[in-house]
This record gives structure tokens, C-alpha cells and sequence, in this order.
């Protein structure tokens, strides 16, 4: 990893909540809200999109490194209490890049996901949308959605099955049961393991490798290999289409509430199947 003493600060609307620094040519970008164990809100959402609108718009960046703060937990999804609190970001451009700003914003830059600790749900769901990923030893990956009544609807349902084997994501999608770092490498989902403390280093070293080669030569076999025409997936539309329909009507059912409730509860909940 460069020497931080040369990062650059790009601000975003995150403000606290996002770090994001340009080393070289790489840009850093930290969720940085250890406290809530990296978890997603209004202010993160709108920091990441923000950083990775920068990353598009600047030729000086070749790589995006995305991480989050602290040595427990990459990120842990939605922040429940925002969304309980009925916290809306009221921004067009939050549709148009999805959740936390990121698994609907396809750019041409490669994006490299540094997961330094648990990646549970919209963690996993912004794993699965970035191009290459690094973990920690004890990095814990998983949608367990289906636990709390909900479906992981932020892409995880559609790209865990083209990740990885079908069979194997559908066990983790159904039975909502993590995967451990070795396992995701095993199966593909991560790039790298590696020992608490090298992250970063990883993460730039393989930033470093794409980053031999020419920028607009690798932005080019981006957009071709992820279908990526004007900054869009095209191929995926159908998908987020239906996980919208079937978001609207699991989120309506009674489990879903009584999945919020006892997970507020601190209890197992009872499930009625409507």
C-alpha cells in the first residue's frame, strides 16, 4: 500500500461516514461508522455513490479499492434502526445506483472489495457486485435474509448462483447460513485470504497488477465482460425487476413482521407461512 501521507481527500456527501482517498491511482473508499458495524444508511449511500461517480468521472483514478472501517466487520447491511426510523434518502440518484450506492452502479474503473471482517447480507450483496475481492481470515460471508422474514434483495439472491455453484448458493440463500473465508475462496466468491493485518496490502497489490496495464484497455474489458453499456448491466434489468416484485410482497407478509420483531426481541420467531 502507498503511503497514506500522499492520499488526497475527495469529499463526498458521506461526510463522516465515508472516507475516500486517492493513493496514486487508486481510490480508497471507507465506510466508516465502526460503531454500527459498518452498516448502510442515508449518509453512507450517498458517500459511496458519490465516490464511485468520482472514480468514473477522473482519469487519474484506475482502481477503487472499497473497505470498511475497524477489524470486525466489513459492512452489515442495512442500518435497521435508519429504516425502522423511516429515514428516506430522498435523491433520484439513489435508485439508479441501488443499495449503499453501489450494487447498481456499474462503472468502468475496477472495483476491488477489501473485506476486513463479516460481510452479512448487504455486506455479501456488495461483494458480489464488485469486481475482485480480498478477505481476512475471519471474514464471514452469507445472506441471511430469509432468517429475518426478508429476501436479500439488493442482487444477492440473482448473483450468489452465477458466483459460485447454483447448489451451493441456493443452500446459503435458503438455509441463511454464512460461508467462512476459506470456503468463499474455495468456491470463488473471494480472490484472496489473507492474515488480519495484510489486507490492504493485498488489496493494493492486486490493484497494482491491473494498474501495469493500459487503464482504457482494462476499462474496456470491464464493460465487456460485466455487459456494461452507458452504465448499466442491460442483462440484469429482469432480475431487479422481479426482486423488486417479490421484495414488495415479502416485505407486506406476516413473517416479515414477525421477523423484525423477534429479531428485535432477541427471540426465535414463530412463522406462520403468510
Amino acid at each position: 500500500m502507498e503511503d497514506s501521507a500522499t492520499a488526497i481527500h475527495v469529499a463526498t456527501g458521506g461526510g463522516d461516514s465515508v472516507r475516500a482517498e486517492l493513493h496514486g491511482h487508486v481510490l480508497l473508499v471507507t465506510i466508516d461508522r465502526p460503531e454500527a458495524r459498518n452498516a448502510i444508511n442515508a449518509a453512507v449511500t450517498l458517500g459511496i455513490g458519490e465516490a464511485l461517480d468520482y472514480a468514473d468521472e477522473h482519469d487519474d483514478v484506475w482502481v477503487v479499492i472499497v473497505t470498511g472501517a475497524g477489524d470486525a466487520s466489513f459492512c452489515a447491511g442495512q442500518d435497521l434502526k435508519e429504516a425502522a426510523a423511516g429515514v428516506f434518502l430522498d435523491d433520484p440518484r439513489a435508485a439508479r445506483w441501488g443499495f449503499a450506492g453501489f450494487v447498481k452502479h456499474a462503472i468502468s474503473k475496477p472495483v476491488i472489495a477489501a473485506v476486513n471482517g463479516f460481510a452479512l447480507g448487504g455486506g455479501t450483496e456488495i461483494v458480489l457486485a464488485s469486481d475482485l475481492a480480498v478477505a481476512v481470515e475471519t471474514a464471514t460471508f452469507g445472506l441471511p435474509e430469509v432468517k429475518r422474514g426478508i429476501i436479500a434483495g439488493a442482487g444477492g439472491s440473482f448473483r450468489l448462483g452465477r458466483q459460485i455453484p447454483a447448489k451451493i448458493a441456493l443452500e446459503a440463500i435458503l438455509t441463511g447460513e454464512p460461508i467462512p473465508a476459506q470456503t468463499a475462496l474455495q468456491l470463488g466468491l473471494v480472490n484472496r485470504v489473507v492474515p488480519a493485518g495484510h489486507l490492504l496490502d493485498a488489496a493494493f497489490e492486486l490493484a497494482e497488477r491491473i494498474m501495469a496495464n493500459a487503464p482504457v484497455a482494462v476499462q474496456a474489458s470491464k464493460r465487456l465482460a460485466r455487459g456494461i453499456t452507458d452504465g448499466t448491466v442491460a442483462a440484469e434489468g429482469p432480475d431487479w425487476a422481479r426482486s423488486t416484485e417479490e421484495s414488495k410482497a415479502v416485505i407486506a407478509s406476516a413473517d416479515a413482521r414477525e421477523g423484525m420483531r423477534a429479531f428485535a426481541e432477541k427471540r426465535a420467531p414463530r412463522w406462520q407461512g403468510k
